[in-house]
């Protein structure tokens, strides 16, 4: 995509791009972190802030050093390998991949609560095609919608706050202090670290900016990352304390995947929830713009290093790549249908593959300071930052699979296949040249058979082709000659003819005969025609010297019709047969 020929983007249109997947974490993490850590939920949402903290400085090292599209996969394959920065990519996208249908399938559940006659599943299906339409008509024109939906958005929460902060002057914090006072199963510790572990799913979408940061004007990129720190760090710790100060415990627990629009009911009423609702398929169907945009950002530096096919970068008439755009969408419809629409399978391939690309790109800041400190690069993430940005996303990853080890199966179900694709395309020279090789040697074993196969066959041709046919001749005229010749030609497989002429001891040598024998050699180069003249009486004991003597059969011994009455029948004769 030939970004310098296209107006690039903005602090608001970034950052709407990237924060409608971020900051619609807020309609499920508060109520997922209260599952997980009860009370301490405000806690470990705070906790989870100070770690994007760290990433905020992090994510601006690298991309500052390194301004092209691709995030963590950028990062590594300017300070490692190619194939472990192809790694992070195929995270990366598994990541894109289960948050475009999680976020679309989750969109029009929402719709659905609202007006029931919206199909689920064909409304999701709907919903990638839409954005993906959108994101082929640009990214500038699909930024509008983003802005508008972010907007809306955060207006909606912030009318949601306001409405619970009023509710909670009025009523007090009786319920709060109810709810802090139960008690925590496991203790608190245990509960902080797997409220945080859960907490961390929020943050999806920090590292979306990175993936499109081409498209963005010069210095808008760290702005990004500062709004969506800014924005989940106020709203995400406040719906959970406000969560906590408006409803028991117990109506949490059961409210989890409406949790805002109960906290609206019961602070103003239905329409509130109703609006939430609204909001929810909106930003919900942001976040699926963001994994457009991204993945979109992504795929294209790849290809264009090679580690994917070079088809993908085709453009249209807009510029955009389409390709890429329409290959996405079939994999994301193709994975919904076969999920049957389980979410739950695909929540360990957005777990696992989102927060091992945070870790790897952490990983990649360390590899830039060592092996690139020359580098250039308009701000530094202190060692402290990375170390312990690193340790927050490390130790969510392992909380995650330790509290949940089916997501680990289902996340390597989908990693093999994605690594396949790229590996072949990194490998693809190692893996033609090992197909010439093995193609040489099948061939070779195949022309040394064949050769063999050939000189057998022609040895059997030569074997069959070399017995030797006898025609007997009184010294006949060419024309019966030539007779015998053909139907020897048609019928006998033989390349030798001796035709033989028995006289007497004190007849004279038929010249004309050696004169025809020769003409008929020259006529038929195919058949070597030899004339043996002996001297003697034809009959059944000439047959049986003769035979014995060249390894003639006697039934391969010719003779012509006599004129008179043969002295001696064909069974005396060993079975000589006639042929004119």
């Amino acid at each position: 995509m030939n970004t310098s020929s296209h107006k690039k983007l903005g602090q608001l249109a970034s950052t709407a791009i990237c924060g409608n997947d971020i900051t619609s974490s807020c309609l499920y993490v508060s109520a997922l972190a209260i599952f997980y850590s009860g009370q301490w939920a405000p806690l470990a949402l705070l906790v989870v802030s100070v770690v994007l903290y760290f990433y905020r400085s992090i994510y601006s090292e690298v991309v500052g050093a390194l301004p092209l599209n691709g995030g963590a996969y950028n990062a590594l394959l300017n300070t490692t390998s190619k194939f472990r920065a192809s790694f992070a990519a195929c995270l990366t996208v598994l990541s894109y991949m289960a948050t475009a249908v999680i976020s679309g399938s989750e969109a029009m559940h929402y719709a659905h609560s609202v007006w029931a006659a919206i199909p689920v599943g064909i409304a999701t299906v709907s919903l990638l095609a839409v954005f993906m339409l959108l994101t082929i008509w640009g990214i500038a024109e699909s930024s509008k919608v983003a802005i508008g939906i972010f907007i809306f958005h955060l207006s909606s929460v912030a009318l949601l706050m306001a409405f619970c902060g009023v509710w909670v002057l009025q009523h007090g914090l009786d319920n709060l202090w109810t709810n802090i006072s139960l008690p925590v199963e496991g203790g608190w510790k245990n509960a902080l670290f797997f409220g945080f572990c859960a907490a961390m799913l929020g943050i999806s979408g920090f590292e979306s900016s990175a993936n499109f940061v081409e498209q963005q004007k010069k210095g808008v990129f760290p702005k990004t990352l500062r709004n969506m720190w800014l924005a989940v760090s106020i709203i995400n710790p406040s719906i959970a304390l406000l969560a906590l100060a408006l409803l028991p415990m117990e109506t949490i627990l059961q409210d989890q995947e409406a949790l805002l629009a109960s906290m609206g009911t019961f602070a103003s009423g239905e329409w509130l929830a109703l609006l939430i609702s609204v909001d929810a398929v909106l930003v919900l169907s942001g976040a699926v713009l963001t994994s457009y945009v991204g993945v979109n950002g992504l795929v294209h530096r790849m290809a264009l290093d090679r580690c994917l096919p070079q088809f993908l970068l085709k453009t249209n008439r807009r510029g955009t790549t389409h390709r890429i755009l329409m290959v996405f969408f079939v994999l994301c419809v193709s994975v919904y249908f076969a999920v049957d629409g389980d979410l739950k399978a695909l929540a360990g391939v957005y777990t696992i593959s989102f927060l091992a690309v945070m870790s790897l790109f952490a990983i990649g800041t360390i590899l830039l300071k060592v092996k690139r400190a020359n580098l250039a690069r308009p701000s530094r993430a202190s060692w402290f930052a990375v170390l312990m940005g690193l340790a927050g996303t490390l130790a969510a990853l392992v909380g995650n699979a330790v509290a949940n080890p089916d997501y680990l199966t289902v996340f390597v179900e989908y990693l093999v296949p994605t690594l396949l694709v790229v590996g072949i395309m990194l490998g693809r020279v190692a893996l033609l040249d090992f197909s010439l090789a093995i193609l040489h040697m099948v061939m070779a074993r195949i022309s040394t058979t064949m050769g063999r196969a050939i000189g057998a066959i022609n040895k059997q041709i030569e074997k069959v082709e070399s017995q030797q046919i006898v025609f007997f001749t009184r010294g006949d005229n060419m024309a019966n000659l030539n007779r015998a010749v053909l139907y020897i030609r048609r019928n006998e497989h033989t390349n030798r003819v001796k035709i033989v002429h028995v006289k007497k001891a004190d007849e004279p040598q038929n010249k004309k005969l050696k004169r025809d024998v020769d003409f008929l050699d020259e006529a038929y180069p195919e058949i070597e025609v030899e004339l043996v003249i002996i001297d003697g009486v034809f009959g059944p004991d000439l047959v049986v010297e003769l035979s014995e003597k060249w390894s003639i059969p006697p039934n391969l011994m010719f003779i012509g019709s006599p004129e008179g009455r043969l002295a001696y029948n064909l069974a005396d004769l060993g079975g000589v047969r006639l042929i004119i």
